[in-house]
């Protein structure tokens, strides 16, 4: 970061406690949130703490938290790492094509709920067909009012304000 390069810590809220490879399936890890917050998450706070840019968001569910996966969550995007740690950076998903969500929606309603949920850049990798469906999934969720202009302008300013500093 002192060098003029994006720091991205990864993969919040921690894959330490899983046993499972989210490229192919969702890992699940039994932790409450105190648990969490005395051990996992104690790096992601420190990151925060420290001014990191932004932060990449798993595909992890713990159901003693929440039942939503870790990357579609609101409790876990904005009412911990947004308004308990105090994060303004830049989320970003990690890739919408991974088993840990696909297995469970689409790419294109997993990038709706990200956004919904606090995220700001959906991650989505080499095949132009999934693309297509997160961007026609977040056009048609901005069309419906499912996804309000206000909130995706959010988003564009926190990306807006990460590049203008790679830049200054």
């Amino acid at each position: 970061q002192a060098g003029g390069a994006v720091s991205i810590g990864k993969h919040y809220p921690g894959h330490g406690g899983t046993a499972t490879d989210s490229q192919a399936s969702t890992p699940v890890i039994n932790k409450d949130l105190t648990e969490l917050l005395t051990y996992d998450l104690i790096p992601f706070k420190a990151a925060v703490d420290t001014g990191i840019d932004g932060m990449l968001v798993g595909h992890i569910l713990f159901p003693e938290i929440d039942m939503e996966i870790s990357s579609v969550s609101y409790k876990f995007i904005t009412k911990i790492l947004r308004e308990e740690f105090g994060f303004e950076g830049m989320v970003m998903s990690d890739d919408m094509r991974m088993g840990g969500i696909t297995k469970h929606m689409s790419c294109g309603e997993a990038a709706v709920r990200f956004v919904e949920a606090g995220g700001d850049m959906v991650l989505i990798g080499k095949y132009l067909e999934k693309q297509k469906d997160v961007f026609e999934s977040l056009y048609e969720a901005l069309e419906s009012g499912r996804l309000t202009r206000e909130r995706l302008e959010e988003s564009v300013y926190r990306i807006i304000r990460l590049k203008e500093k790679t830049i200054a």
